[in-house]
């Protein structure tokens, strides 16, 4: 894995402008500015479809660098297949789009170049249901699909590395200590100070109007926006503090959210959904990011004794109360809050939970089991494959170690861009004793988690072998000389 010092010190290098525009959107005039390419006036033609492509993808491994993303793959799927939703039914179904969920304890949401949305787990875990944060979803989809973003990027006239980074945080986040990030990102904020942009009260509106029609055809109820936006006012006046982070980044006013409420009661009403599976990944991550688990079981316990839970939200806490159970080590109260949510519904959280369960209380054999099962019964499951594949891996056993391969290697097919299941792919090659192939997988998790330098230093280590046969050697060189004009190409930004 690559230090935190190294990451940080290429990330800081990468300079990418994708994350010039996101939400909270600054600007003043710096020395050092990010080179953005100059195509014409048209916010359109700002920046190529392959651009844009290129700087989503080097923004979630910026991201992933300093280990703020939450890759669990029941959480993950989740939410982007949530924005994959409402993308479909927005009015830029064709554009690109890559949501993700940010482990940190703020209600906030961004939208950024490249079609990158992020939801904070702050955000996930203040919701009702849904419909709120589809109403977030939805918004920031609008910035997007209405070009926003382009727009105010055009009115820059300069903006700088750190002051980009300052704008979603992701320095101090990172929990970094080098004297020279610190300062740039102290230099940011002050310079954020004196003067910033965000989006025209305009945008805003036009974000709520297109965002709550694309929360109504995707079959979501489209108050959820506007409801979401008065509970932030809420918390601000209980608190009696700064309102929350969203707020400051989407500003509201009793108006616009009366627009927006009369626009929302309008809309054509679809069939609502109990929301449980939304319920179940929301427990799920708060069981999973808090810190004590004893602090988790608190608030399940807290709220299941409320008179206005439903049935969906109930099954949720208690599924929730399993995993910080299980976390503490008492996993016999963890087996039967699981067993008994399984005799009332059969559902993948609950057997995926059980299995892992079985794993942690040594019961490997009725893991392999269920994961077996499941895998034959769901193929192509992201989540179940992992976790088969993991189980596979824990004796170190060569035969099973090939099963994980095969497994894992049909997974790459479709997700190409997980580092998670190349560490996994590079234990199970290294065990089958196929070290070029894992020497190649853990080159490719080390680069999607912005170790592109230390990519290559295993790249050029493996293409020195001697054993390589013709495909091999062609396969990896060619790896590596991409890899090194990128890093040729982060040295010039520098």
């Amino acid at each position: 894995m690559p230090t935190v010092k190294r990451n940080k010190y290429y990330l800081f290098r990468l300079g990418l402008t994708v994350l010039v525009a996101c939400i909270s959107l600054t600007s003043v005039a710096q020395t050092e500015r990010l080179e953005l390419p100059d195509m014409g006036a048209s916010a359109d033609t700002i920046l190529s479809r392959a651009e844009e492509a290129e700087y989503a993808k080097a923004l979630v491994r910026q991201m992933r660098a300093y280990e703020v993303l939450n890759e669990d793959p029941l959480i993950s799927a989740y939410f982007e297949d949530m924005g994959f939703r409402l993308a479909a039914n927005s009015d830029r179904p064709d554009k690109p789009f890559t949501f993700v969920v940010i482990n940190q304890d703020v209600v906030n949401a961004f939208a950024a170049p490249g079609g990158v949305v992020a939801l904070y787990s702050g955000l996930i875990l203040a919701a009702d249901d849904e419909n709120e944060v589809a109403g977030v979803l939805a918004h920031e989809i609008a910035h997007i699909t209405q070009q926003h973003l382009y727009r105010a990027l055009e009115n820059q006239q300069a903006m700088t590395v750190p002051l980009a980074l300052a704008t979603l945080g992701l320095i101090l986040i990172g929990g970094g200590s080098g004297e020279a990030i610190q300062g740039a990102m102290l230099g940011a904020q002050a310079a954020a100070q004196q003067a910033s942009i965000y989006f025209t009260r305009q945008n805003e509106t036009e974000a709520d109007r297109i965002g709550i029609r694309t929360l109504s055809r995707a079959g979501y109820n489209p108050i959820g926006m506007v409801e979401f936006f008065e509970k932030m006012g809420r918390i601000t006046r209980a608190g009696g503090e700064g309102p929350p982070e969203f707020l400051r980044t989407h500003p509201v006013s009793v108006s616009r959210i009366s627009e927006a409420k009369n626009r929302a009661e309008n809309m054509p009403k679809s069939e609502p959904s109990d929301g449980r599976d939304f319920y179940l990944v929301q427990a799920r991550l708060r069981a999973m990011i808090e810190e004590y688990p004893d602090k988790a079981l608190e608030f399940f316990n807290h709220r299941i004794d409320r008179a206005d839970t439903s049935q969906a939200e109930s099954d949720s806490l208690f599924y929730g109360s399993a995993i910080a159970l299980q976390r503490k080590g008492d996993y016999q109260e963890a087996r039967k809050l699981l067993s008994s949510l399984m005799a009332r519904e059969q559902h993948v959280a609950y057997e995926l939970q059980l299995a892992d369960l079985d794993l942690d209380s040594g019961h490997e054999q009725a893991a392999l089991d269920r994961l077996d099962d499941l895998y034959h019964s769901f193929p192509g499951n992201h989540a179940i494959a992992l976790q088969y594949g993991r189980a596979l891996l824990k004796n170190r056993d060569p035969g099973q170690a090939k099963t994980a391969s095969v497994i894992l290697r049909r997974q790459l097919l479709t997700h190409p861009d997980d580092p998670m299941l190349y560490e996994l792919y590079a234990r199970a090659s290294n065990t089958a004793d196929d070290f070029v192939g894992a020497k190649e997988a853990i080159a490719e998790s080390y680069y999607l988690r912005g170790g592109t330098h230390e990519a290559v230093l295993q790249l050029q280590e493996l293409v020195g072998r001697d054993d390589l046969d013709y495909y091999q050697r062609a396969r990896i060189t060619d790896r590596l000389n991409e890899l090194r004009v990128e890093l040729t190409k982060m040295n010039l930004k520098h």
